[in-house]
């Protein structure tokens, strides 16, 4: 029996809505027992598209989260719901019972991740079903992974570690949303977006010219990470951690080496940092 997953590249996300576009129309008006009733045409969000804009002027940057149900190992909405209204398939998939659950309005206030909606008509709580009645007839993936355009979303049998969905994250190193709340879901993301410290270097001598190829080094957490400017002298560090003090050591041959300390109480845009020539 296949333990289904899904994991997110937010990397690859341009927040395009066709995740959200594809869970509407396969559900909105469409009656799948014993799987769902029909989704409301407004206020639920299956697959919750969240913008979230970053850093200040004149460095901003927006990235986007999806967040579908995390459909976890250990689902609070199955420990504290009455027996039977929310179940775990083998597949791992998270099902609210349609009938079952009818006038449990306390079960939405279950998910930490506020995954589980309520249908005021029908008066049952709803939520993501990883599209089950499609994979139960043979489907290979939801509507939502099947939508996405850029690759971002990816399903597959996780406990495999030949299929193609392990074998990426082997790599990349997933993460989960909210690891403090302890559910071990089975939504994993790569690329949420944490800290970033970026900057603009000027050689003092040669103004009119871009700062191409400077040399800046970050430490502050576990190993250091380089980079180098671009070729407008721009250079950027992403995924820091909130809190934290770092050192910027930025230097290039014939300047002198100017060592900058910061800390990423929020995004850190630290304008332009002019070297002086080592003379």
């Amino acid at each position: 029996m296949p333990e289904y997953g899904l994991f997110i590249d937010l990397t690859r996300c341009n927040g395009c809505y066709n995740c959200f576009l594809a869970c509407r129309d396969e559900h909105c008006g469409n009656d799948f027992p014993p799987y769902s009733q029909a989704q409301p045409m407004t206020g639920h969000f299956w697959m919750k598209l969240i913008e979230k804009e970053r850093g200040q002027y004149p460095k901003v940057k927006v990235g986007y989260i999806a967040i579908p149900c995390m459909h976890c190992q250990d689902p609070p909405c199955i420990k504290y719901s009455p027996e039977g209204t929310v179940y775990q398939r083998d597949d791992g998939i998270v099902i609210v019972d349609p009938v079952k659950s009818k006038g449990q309005k306390q079960i939405i206030d279950t998910c930490p991740y506020r995954c589980i909606y309520w249908n005021e008509e029908l008066s049952i709580p709803q939520k993501c079903t990883l599209c089950a009645h499609l994979l139960d007839q043979g489907w290979k993936e939801p509507r939502c992974v099947e939508a996405c355009p850029t690759g971002a979303l990816l399903f597959g049998d996780i406990s495999d570690s030949n299929s193609e969905i392990s074998q990426v994250m082997a790599k990349a190193k997933p993460e989960y949303l909210h690891p403090e709340y302890g559910t071990q879901p089975k939504v994993l993301y790569t690329g949420l977006p944490g800290r970033f410290i970026a900057g603009k270097v000027i050689l003092h001598d040669r103004q009119d010219e871009c700062a191409e190829g400077v040399k800046v080094t970050l430490s502050g957490k576990g190993k250091k990470q380089e980079t180098q400017t671009d070729n407008y002298g721009d250079f950027e560090f992403e995924g820091l951690d909130a809190d934290r003090e770092y050192t910027l050591v930025v230097e290039h041959k014939g300047y002198r080496t100017k060592n900058i300390t910061t800390k990423t109480i929020t995004d850190i845009y630290l304008g332009e940092i002019v070297l002086d020539t080592d003379r």
